[in-house]
């Protein structure tokens, strides 16, 4: 673009009267003002370094004869040369003889290691404190990746690689220790729209490719394969070699037969971050997933120790492990997801048990003291029903405790299921955060608020319809309140979202139905992007308290899971005859 960068050497103007002159300050400026069918053109050398006999002839141009300079050569034939000047290419700046090199000729430029282009001042707002510039990433993945290729990003942040990477048509992966970061990356996609770039490989792209080329479309059925491409914009890459070979152009001919002439020749330039858009439709961000692993602590293996050791090591790391966790309970509590609701701990000492690992004193608001048995699930593992089951056992023996808290990374989903089939015993199912591994170093960041969580279970309504069909309404979520030993309901505000399995099988979840609520509406943002490509009353299906209606399922269960702002969930099954 004139005025833009590498432009500033155009500075001469062709006029329609075949009269040229250099810009002045104003037109230069705005070169708006010039002469309709004005070119605007940079002068180049027409001359090349080291001598040729066949390069050094004589050449008149206007009346006047000129040589290429001694140790020198004209960069063309004879042939050429008279090309060049049919062609009004040439100009005479003082003494020499000069090249037209127009604007249009080849309007863009290569990119250097200089980008002056993606500095601070030219970024969006922030969402995260070291947020990359979208630009950097997406010139960088522009540059080294094709549509369809896999990117992974190890440092999420707001997740800039990954919203680039999904606008430009690339799969990828992005991973981050900090579940705020992956919170703020979740939040971006989702509400995310995208230009809907033409895929080579459509009905549409062919269509257009044909268009361009002028070529005769393939003889193939497409398949819309993201890995062959988008439909991409061409430039010219008009050279002076081009116009000196090009047959077509003649002695008198007007300019405009010229360009077409020199169109028919000339060599393009496909531009790969424009491709072309339909604008009659938006892309949204695709399916992905949230994932959760647990850190692994790296061993050095760079020396042979004896057997003995090894193993004593391996029981310290045990050892290690767990008193981290009691420690980190001590000083936190068991927090209810209502701020004020916190099980703070009179003492905490370990238990010499086979499946216990602690117990606990707390005093209720009422005044009365409680004993707590404290268990804890695998460091890299997943807590199940049969830890459970074993932990509950020893709990009621002997000692008599009246609460029991599970720990664990991650639950499998029948857990809050066996949880609650021992009576007396308060069997809580408290989920870790997974920065515990991190360290205290990383750890003194996250805080004790969220360390071990409580989650309740989905207080629902299930009833049949006259035509048979079932229909589930969520009321909200029955917390526990550590406090008062008490399970109370909550709303739905404390609810992002729900999902049914209608035909549960015991084995697998299924997301038959999916719904998205919570307080203030968490995802208007996304309607409101979508508000003129979506249908309002399928919207309002999807952010609903109360399922569609479905048929009873064949296995007699359905199951619901249930997910809250924290990314904790919880999963019920229910008998649905």
């Amino acid at each position: 673009v004139f005025g833009g960068e590498k432009a500033s050497n155009y500075d001469w103007v062709d006029l329609p009267t075949g009269k040229c002159r250099k810009l002045t300050d104003d037109e230069s400026n705005n070169p708006a003002i010039l002469p309709k069918d004005s070119k605007i053109f940079a002068i180049g050398d027409v001359r090349s370094a080291g001598h040729s006999e066949s390069g050094s002839f004589e050449f008149v141009f206007e009346g006047k004869k000129y040589r290429p300079y001694s140790g020198s050569h004209w960069k063309t034939t004879l042939l050429g040369m008279e090309a060049l000047k049919n062609n009004r290419r040439l100009i005479v700046t003082g003494s020499t003889l000069m090249y037209k090199r127009y604007l249009d000729d080849f309007p863009v430029f290569q990119l250097t290691n200089h980008w002056p282009d993606v500095r601070p001042s030219f970024q969006q707002d922030k969402i995260y404190v070291v947020q990359t510039a979208t630009k950097v990433i997406e010139r960088c993945l522009l540059m080294t990746t094709d549509p369809g290729d896999l990117i992974l990003d190890p440092t999420c942040g707001s997740g800039t690689t990954a919203y680039v990477a999904e606008q430009w048509g690339r799969r990828w992966i992005t991973i981050d220790t900090s579940r705020v970061a992956l919170a703020l990356a979740r939040t971006r996609l989702m509400a995310a729209k995208f230009p809907y770039y033409l895929l080579a490989d459509s009905t549409e792209g062919i269509k257009k490719e044909a268009e361009l080329t002028g070529r005769t479309p393939p003889d193939h059925k497409p398949e819309n394969d993201i890995k062959k491409g988008f439909v991409y914009k061409r430039v010219p890459h008009i050279t002076l070699k081009s116009i000196a070979n090009n047959p077509d152009i003649k002695k008198d001919m007007t300019r405009e037969e010229i360009d077409k002439a020199i169109a028919r020749y000339a060599e393009t330039e496909t531009l790969h971050d424009q491709p072309y858009e339909d604008n009659k439709r938006i892309r949204v961000t695709g399916p992905f997933t949230v994932e959760s692993l647990s850190p692994h602590r790296v061993i050095a293996t760079d020396e042979e120790r004896p057997t003995t050791e090894m193993e004593a090591q391996k029981e310290a790391g045990v050892g290690q492990f767990e008193t981290m966790i009691l420690d980190n309970l001590k000083k936190a509590g068991v927090q209810n997801t209502i701020k004020n609701e916190r099980l703070k701990f009179d003492q905490l000492e370990p238990y010499a048990g086979e499946w216990l690992h602690a117990e606990a004193e707390y005093t209720e608001k009422d005044g009365n003291t409680r004993q707590v048995a404290v268990c804890i699930g695998p460091e890299y593992g997943t807590v199940g029903t049969e830890l459970v089951k074993e932990a509950a056992k020893e709990a009621v023996k002997g000692v008599g405790f009246d609460l029991l808290i599970v720990c664990g990374f991650a639950f499998d989903p029948h857990v809050s299921e066996e949880a609650k089939r021992y009576g007396k015993l308060n069997v809580l199912v408290t989920r870790m955060n997974p920065d515990l591994s991190m360290g205290d170093e990383l750890l003194k960041k996250t805080g004790v608020g969220n360390l071990f969580m409580v989650f309740g279970e989905p207080d629902v309504d299930i009833r049949k319809q006259k035509d048979g069909k079932v229909v589930v309404e969520i009321k909200g979520v029955d917390i526990y309140d550590p406090t008062t030993g008490q399970i109370r309901s909550s709303s739905t505000d404390d609810i992002a979202c729900w999902f049914i399995d209608t035909d549960y099988n015991e084995e697998s979840f299924f997301v038959r139905h999916a719904y998205f609520i919570g307080a203030d509406e968490p995802y208007d943002k996304l309607k409101r992007a979508l508000r003129a490509e979506i249908d309002e009353s399928v919207w309002s299906s999807l952010y609903s308290t109360v399922s569609r209606p479905f048929d009873p399922p064949k296995t007699g269960k359905i199951a619901i899971k249930v997910i809250n702002h924290y990314g904790d969930e919880v999963l019920k099954v229910y008998e649905v005859k």
